[in-house]
């Protein structure tokens, strides 16, 4: 949990320092054909990246001093292990946020079958227009919803192990063991995870859409829809602030710009191996992923305690059918 993003906690271990190490190790398993573990007495703070600019050179120190008679790690560079651990906590984080898309699809399925008839006013550039039954609202949610769900379902979890200089081919050996794909190293070529950003910041692009509407239909002036928990204020305890839909929003205005940060690295990789858009990527991603994994049960959680309120609803429509008369 961290104080400084509400909901932080929702993403659990993803692409935590822990998660890190753990894909790391398995990586070098992977590649030894033995289960190698880290002596439970080293902390996060026995793995210092700074010195060698990465994690994985004082994990190989830490492994090659416990098991002395196995081949660790040679063939391998440090991007491999790196990469190939980001693809599998990657792999672990589109899940997550798959899972939660499920529960925020069946959710808003609900919320059809109780209320998508009832006719209220549409609005165009914040103004009312002409009347749509409220399907036509949840079916535009839906529709983002099921095309980020598409854009997670298509991605693939490439391996790397390119070797030192990226030249090698030895992945098929990692791939089959850690259930990745078999591909050419792209120590370089970083489409893997410009692609995996782009998908996620759909998740985002479509749950912030949900969530900008709820907030917008909460407004007491407008009341047709309201979270079914609202949050408090500390100052007017009146309020019933709609507060997943304000932290939805956070995250979707966040993300475009963590996965732009991955395309610019991409396009600054320099020769076999970058020096600094690299390792740029690394907390980027990781903020990434742990912010659409949040979004996304956050918004199965909004639309699960969703209220509408036929009333205003039907109030509203009354007075623009009569502004336009």
């Amino acid at each position: 949990m961290t104080l400084f993003r509400p909901g932080d906690a929702r993403a659990g271990d993803v692409f935590t320092d822990r998660a890190f190490v753990a894909a790391m190790v398995a990586v070098e398993s992977a590649w030894v054909g033995v289960d190698l573990e880290v002596p439970d007495r080293v902390g996060i703070a026995g793995l210092d990246p700074e010195p060698g600019g990465n994690p994985v050179i004082p994990l190989v120190g830490l492994l090659r001093a416990r098991y002395p008679d196995l081949d660790v790690h040679t063939g391998l560079t440090s991007q491999d292990v790196v990469d190939t651990a980001l693809v599998l906590m990657l792999r672990d984080a589109v899940g997550a946020v798959r899972t939660h898309l499920g529960a925020a699809l069946d959710a808003l399925e609900a919320r059809r079958a109780e209320h998508g008839g009832l006719e209220a006013v549409g609005r165009t550039l914040t103004q009312w227009a002409l009347p749509v039954p409220l399907d036509h609202r949840f079916s535009a949610w839906r529709s983002g919803l099921v095309d980020a769900e598409r854009d997670l379902a298509a991605l693939t979890f490439p391996v790397q192990a390119g070797g030192p200089v990226g030249t090698g081919r030895f992945g098929a050996r990692l791939a089959g063991r850690l259930g990745l794909v078999d591909v050419p190293a792209w120590h370089t070529n970083r489409r893997p995870l410009t692609r995996a950003a782009d998908a996620l910041v759909s998740v985002t692009d479509a749950c912030g859409h949900v969530a900008r509407d709820v907030a917008t239909l909460s407004r007491p002036e407008v009341g047709e829809l309201s979270e079914g928990t609202g949050g408090g204020s500390s100052s007017m305890p009146h309020k019933a602030n709609p507060v997943l839909s304000v932290l939805v929003r956070s995250s979707a205005l966040v993300a475009p710009q963590l996965a732009a940060t991955l395309h610019l690295a991409a396009a600054d990789q320099v020769d076999e191996r970058a020096d600094g858009a690299w390792h740029a990527e690394w907390d980027t991603l990781r903020l990434l992923a742990r912010r659409t994994v949040t979004a996304a049960a956050q918004t199965a959680d909004l639309l699960a305690g969703l209220r509408v309120h036929p009333d205003r609803v039907a109030a509203n429509l009354a007075a623009a059918r009569e502004a336009a008369s």
